[in-house]
């Protein structure tokens, strides 16, 4: 078992930045790629970007040259530094791990930018 705690959320102005933590308990030395997801309301949630546990990372294009994700394998935590925030990427956002058959998703956290 895997269990994700997402932090770091808030309200902040367009152009703004903040930083999301995820961290892992449990088996985490199981855990392979992790990634972030958001949810914007109305709509359904969707890939944000993911790095897997030898730090290859992808990212979806709208957020490519702003978001950087990283992660520390031996504490088992991840990171998305958000930098140059838009209204638009308002919404939960949500920390995923995925393990061989199965995977995790934190709570959420909610990140709202302001025009």
């Amino acid at each position: 078992q895997v269990q994700l705690v997402e932090s770091g959320g808030g309200l902040v102005q367009s152009g703004g930045s903040l930083r999301l933590s995820c961290t892992a308990s449990g088996n985490i030395f199981s855990i392979g790629a992790m990634g972030w997801y958001r949810q914007a309301p109305g709509k359904q949630r969707e890939f944000v970007a993911e790095i897997t546990n030898s730090g290859s990372t992808n990212y979806a294009e709208s957020v490519k040259g702003r978001f950087t994700i990283s992660r520390d394998n031996d504490k088992g935590t991840m990171a998305l530094q958000m930098n140059s925030l838009k209204p638009e990427d308002t919404g939960v956002y949500y920390c995923n791990a995925r393990r061989i058959l199965a995977e995790s998703w934190g709570q959420g956290t909610q990140v709202t930018v302001s025009p």
